[in-house]
């Protein structure tokens, strides 16, 4: 990775006040030093990416002949200690996985610079090698361009993409027939789905606007927004579980769909992107990565991936069309315990069961 210039922040926290608002507060009687330059990050570089559990080296350099009355070091806005030297080794034991943010403020006669960098912690194991054995295989819509799917009480529901093809549709599980259907209007491109007290949440990709429908009807009861990209959607029966095609995913509250909380993807290389649709089962949670044959299981609490599952040949060379596209699609009997995959326009949906590479 290229290494990026830090750009160094200059806080200078002393001024005056005339009466007025939003001028700036008395902090101490020392005037400012002008253009205050005293260190700069030598390392980390900035987007640095280290296994959660190592040490960071932190070193750093001053840029000029006036020295810094003291240095503190802060990890995500608090404060870890001030440093009696130039160098530091910052233990990442006790933080989560994903984005850091480290900070550097040297202090001169009462005026402050602040430097820092982002660096990011990835996973410390690596993910289980998981492949498929097909249990069965069901009948399914080639003309579905799956983006969201679950099971309950005996049926598919699926969301499908595409717009002017975008709809929410009740599915036969034995015989893919289509027993209940609602299109979205012309300008939407219908995305992932889910379920949460009997009411069907649905994504669209890039109109930042989903829409809520009565589990039994379909009936449309409303709508919400988001100011990302929607993409994958499940839930936790507690939140609704979004995807953006980045390698984070939301935990967002039902009623006002704002996010209560966040987890970064990372496996033991790095960040893990264009997560799709997803799956939330047992504590953790499947995703089909986008353009790919793979199925990531990430733990919900931390974000790291425990398994990578191929599934690459699962769609036969004598089950092709010629129409279909990638895979997509994941639903979970939770009272069976079966697994169901499928893809967009595939003519099949397949129950799979994982097992080990190798053991097939």
């Amino acid at each position: 990775m290229k290494a990026i210039e830090f750009a160094t922040i200059l806080t200078i926290l002393a001024g005056c006040t005339n009466g007025q608002k939003n001028q700036p507060r008395v902090v101490n009687s020392h005037p400012p030093i002008a253009d205050l330059r005293l260190i700069r990050i030598e390392e980390p570089q900035d987007g640095a990416i280290f296994p959660l559990g190592d040490n960071i080296h932190i070193s750093i350099k001053q840029t000029g002949n006036v020295a810094p009355d003291s240095v503190v070091l802060s990890v995500n806005g608090a404060r870890v200690e001030r440093l009696g030297g130039l160098t530091y080794e910052l233990s990442t034991g006790g933080l989560k996985m994903g984005t850091q943010s480290i900070s550097l403020a040297a202090w001169k006669s009462g005026s402050r610079q602040i430097a820092g960098v982002s660096v990011k912690l990835k996973s410390n194991f690596k993910p289980e090698k998981l492949t498929y054995r097909v249990v069965r295989s069901y009948p399914h819509d080639g003309r579905a361009y799956t983006q969201g799917l679950f099971y309950h009480d005996g049926y598919l529901y699926e969301g499908t993409g595409q717009e002017g093809e975008s709809s929410l549709r009740k599915v036969e599980l034995e015989t893919g027939k289509v027993l209940r259907s609602i299109n979205l209007g012309r300008d939407y491109f219908g995305e992932g789905i889910a379920l949460l007290k009997g009411m069907i949440y649905q994504l669209t990709w890039t109109s930042g606007i989903g829409f809520i429908y009565d589990f039994n009807t379909f009936n449309n009861l409303g709508s919400f927004t988001y100011a990302t990209q929607g993409w994958g959607l499940t839930t936790n029966g507690k939140e609704l579980i979004m995807s953006n095609g980045s390698n984070i995913i939301s935990f967002m509250e039902p009623s006002g769909f704002s996010e209560v909380s966040r987890i970064e993807v990372f496996d033991d290389v790095g960040p893990v992107k264009m997560l799709n649709e997803l799956e939330y089962i047992n504590g953790k949670i499947y995703a089909n990565v986008y353009l790919t044959d793979r199925i990531v299981i990430i733990n919900a609490e931390t974000g790291a991936v425990t398994a990578d599952v191929d599934l690459k040949g699962i769609l036969s060379p004598s089950d092709k069309t010629g129409s279909e596209d990638v895979l997509n699609g994941i639903a979970y009997d939770f009272q069976g315990n079966r697994l169901f995959v499928t893809g967009k326009y595939w003519p099949k949906l397949f129950e799979v069961k994982l097992v080990p590479v190798g053991k097939r």
